[in-house]
């Protein structure tokens, strides 16, 4: 007669086989010997995981670890957890977990996890650095702790946990474009630039651009910094709109290298770039067949500074007033809108949500600055989140503008009209900035590497002022601050014959 130990071999072996069915036959049939053994009650939690029966591996698994706790009992309790999300039963058990199995990396790692997707940052950082304390040559662990640095403002920490991810992984793309965020975001524009030459969106533009022209654009005629003063360079788009206005402002650096400058960006943009004196001499709007293109050496745009050579502070070329708009379609947009003599505000509050939401502001944060006596406030906000405006058109008198921009030059004539920009970080900021309008760019807790650790100024744009969340979420706070800027703003207004524009330059 088989005894229970038999059984067991036999159910995990059917187990290790695939044959669920049968292993779990097999660990009924032992629990029926014996309801104590803890081991099996997980070993069936185990299996269940396997078949993607969550909810019933955690109750068998915590029938084992009420009959005798133990490290690996916990560890897969914390992967049924994980598996559904159930992040805050992970920090229920962090006491026990402590107290008894403190040297356990796997399972410090997955509390440190848990508190990381449930967004409590400075909980999260501790635990990491506890575990990292028990295995320090985890890749994950380092590389999830310099994100919670990132977040947390601290750069400097954030680059030093990068820096050992990419000695765990070396010359790991990945590891290399996030340790280039971290070093530009403490500034390091010398060293970042160098590996932020791994992101993504560079690989993408390359190889479309050597797709649609696979005779002139091959990667060995990437231009690399050498002698073109007597070659066309082609510089296209990659990224976001914000990107290509950012970025823009090393286009006049780039035609001072080369003979003659082609610049395809996205064909929104085309009208704004038409306006803007930035050494073009042929701008592209849309597709060209390769048998009508000419050039020697290509480049994505956010390549430029990197290309140029440029080191420290003259990467922030062009702080201010770079592009230019359209006068007399901003003298006809005067007329239709903007003439009246208060604080004229354009609002913008939803960009591109593919990303992250974290960016989206709610409509109805805006209402106590809506109400501040004297403003006149302008929607620039477009596209997706467009139908948000109706919480605010119902209560308060707001000129909806964006309803009928369908280009970039359209929106810099309007913009040109007003005394401030208040939006989140979008393109609109970026094309705010570059035009030296003045702009309040309101942001999210975790801030992106462009607007740097120091949120005193912006050192891309001289006219934006940067506002931050004092916690995740906490919109309150940023429109307490932007309320008082403004009265303040107000208050010189009403007091003074001078320009609202130099005013409000004045608060910023």
């Amino acid at each position: 007669m088989p005894t229970i130990n038999d059984i067991i071999n036999k159910g995990f072996d059917y187990h290790q086989s695939g044959k669920f069915i049968e292993a779990e036959s097999a660990y009924k049939e032992a629990l029926e010997l014996n309801p104590d053994n803890a081991e099996v009650y997980n070993l069936m939690g185990v299996l269940k995981l396997q078949q993607n029966d969550v909810a019933e591996s955690i109750d068998w698994v915590k029938k084992a670890i009420f009959l005798s706790p133990c490290e690996y009992f916990y560890e897969t309790l914390f992967q049924a957890y994980i598996r559904n999300e159930d992040y805050d039963e992970i920090i229920s058990c962090e006491k026990d977990v402590l107290e008894n199995y403190p040297k356990n990396f796997s399972l410090l790692f997955n509390i440190a996890l848990a508190y990381k997707n449930l967004k409590q940052i400075k909980k999260a950082i501790s635990v990491y650095e506890k575990a990292l304390k028990i295995n320090p040559s985890s890749y994950q662990a380092w590389f999830n702790l310099a994100h919670l640095y990132e977040i947390e403002g601290n750069g400097k920490s954030a680059v030093s946990a990068l820096k050992i991810c990419n000695k765990l992984k070396p010359n790991d793309k990945d590891t290399e474009y996030f340790y280039s965020i971290a070093l530009m975001r403490t500034k390091n524009y010398d060293k970042g630039l160098k590996y932020f030459e791994n992101r993504l969106c560079r690989e993408t533009a390359i190889a479309l651009q050597n797709k649609t022209y696979p005779n002139l654009a091959s990667k060995d005629k990437l231009w690399k910094g050498e002698n073109i003063k007597d070659k066309t360079l082609f510089v296209y788009y990659e990224a976001g709109f914000g990107d290509v206005i950012m970025f823009s402002r090393y286009l006049p650096l780039a035609k001072k290298r080369c003979k003659k400058l082609v610049f395809y960006p996205q064909r929104p943009l085309v009208p704004l770039f038409e306006k803007s004196n930035l050494g073009i001499d042929e701008l592209i709007d849309g597709f060209i067949p390769e048998q009508n293109m000419d050039f020697d050496v290509h480049c994505p745009i956010l390549s430029l500074p990197y290309v140029l050579g440029l080191k420290g502070k003259s990467v922030f070329e062009a702080s201010e007033g770079y592009l230019n708009f359209d006068q007399n379609l901003a003298d006809e947009y005067k007329n239709k809108y903007f003439d009246n003599d208060k604080l004229k505000i354009g609002i913008k509050w939803q960009g591109n949500t593919y990303y992250d939401m974290d960016r989206v502001i709610p409509t109805e944060a805006f209402s106590p600055l809506i109400e501040l006596e004297g403003t006149k406030f302008y929607s620039f906000q477009t596209f997706e989140g467009a139908e948000e405006l109706k919480k605010l058109t119902d209560k308060y008198d707001i000129t909806d503008i964006g309803c009928e921009l369908i280009d970039f030059s359209q929106t810099a004539a309007a913009l040109s009209n007003l005394d401030l920009v208040i939006c989140n970080d979008t393109s609109l900021a970026h094309l705010a900035g570059a035009l030296g309008i003045p702009c309040f760019i309101l942001l999210p807790y975790e801030v992106n590497w462009r607007w740097h650790d120091d949120m005193s100024r912006s050192d891309w744009y001289d006219s934006v002022k940067l506002f931050r969340q004092k916690s995740i979420g906490d919109w309150d706070s940023v429109f307490n601050q932007v309320e008082q800027v403004l009265k303040k703003g107000l208050a010189i207004k009403n007091n003074s014959s001078k320009r609202t524009e130099s005013n409000i330059k004045t608060s910023v």
